[in-house]
């Protein structure tokens, strides 16, 4: 059990990183903001308690709010995300997805059921992150395409991941 915690630490360090340096520096547009750090939420294992959810997915928005210099957009659209998680889990689950120990991930659950949760929850999290961040409607199309193309940027990159790093014959 230490192992998956050192996993998801590891984890934690390299997205924020990974986004601070790199992925912050890539704007395309002004419309594409990639947003690759919800990555460590949608992999925590399925038995992580809530409240410990809650507690990291804040505490990972916290760390990317301070190198951004946002005052904590990013963490309440991450805590956000991770509200929603369970319940996007029971909802689009028949119960035969997931076993103990395992991370929601392609090779484990499934083209369909990796691509309805990663859809879903990078939606939430980024319908949160922007209009937060906008906090008007005036400008909502814009917004609104912002979040689309965003969206779709950042699951490109977590499909690529999965491939890369998960690969089917593991």
């Amino acid at each position: 059990m230490g192992i998956v915690y050192l996993k998801n630490i590891g984890r934690f360090f390299f997205l924020v990183f990974f986004q601070v340096l790199i992925l912050n520096n890539i704007q395309l547009g002004g419309y594409i903001n990639p947003y690759f750090y919800v990555y460590f939420i949608l992999l925590l294992p399925f038995e992580t308690p809530r409240w410990l959810l809650l507690i990291s997915s804040f505490l990972l928005g916290l760390t990317i709010d301070l190198f951004m210099n946002t005052p904590g957009v990013n963490a309440a659209a991450c805590v956000l995300m991770a509200f929603a998680r369970p319940f996007i889990i029971t909802s689009i689950s028949t119960g035969t997805e997931f076993q103990i120990g395992h991370s929601p991930s392609l090779r484990n659950q499934g083209v369909k059921w990796f691509g309805y949760y990663t859809v879903i929850l990078v939606l939430i999290h980024h319908f949160g992150l922007f209009y937060l961040e906008i906090f008007r409607f005036s400008e909502f199309f814009s917004t609104f395409f912002r979040v689309v193309l965003s969206s779709i940027f950042t699951l490109l990159l977590v499909w690529i991941s999965e491939y890369l790093f998960y690969p089917k014959g593991q």
